[in-house]
């Protein structure tokens, strides 16, 4: 009985490592796409059960005192997500459709400027809300941004 050889149709790919047990695991198809194996169910800081990272930015955003000003990266570190700063920048677009009123104007770049400015109509909005809470804006800068700086991470 003759055996036939398999046909080597190009490098065959390794199978991914998994993490170590108690994470979620996601394994890779041929394709690249990944499925995930496990699905942990976790609370969160509003209460509900897997929030999507939009709605947790909008809840933290939410308790940004009046009359201060925190940063995009700000609430990503809060958020465990360190290098998401842009994706905060995302999701501040997404408050005028937020089930509860977000206080967007509160969010500024890491050097106090009001980067989010061309997202209100008219952009001059932003920083008449800011002045309105009492902080002073001169050349769309925050004036003394390190003073009233609100610290997520070390308020929640």
């Amino acid at each position: 009985m003759a055996t036939q050889k398999k046909k080597n149709k190009g490098p065959v790919k390794k199978a991914a490592r998994q993490p170590a047990s108690g994470t979620a695991r996601k394994t890779r198809t041929a394709t690249g796409a990944s499925s995930a194996r496990e699905k942990l169910t976790v609370l969160r800081p509003s209460g509900k059960k897997d929030d999507s990272f939009f709605e947790l930015v909008h809840e933290v955003a939410r308790q940004i005192p009046r009359g201060r000003v925190t940063s995009y990266g700000a609430i990503a570190a809060c958020l465990g997500a360190h290098r998401s700063a842009r994706m905060v920048g995302w999701a501040m677009m997404q408050t005028p459709y937020a089930k509860k009123p977000v206080p967007a104007h509160r969010v500024v770049n890491s050097i106090g400027l009001l980067s989010g400015r061309h997202h209100f109509h008219p952009p001059e909005r932003m920083q008449q809300l800011l002045e309105k809470e009492g902080i002073t804006i001169k050349n769309e800068r925050v004036v003394d941004f390190r003073k009233l700086f609100w610290d997520p991470a070390k308020e929640l």
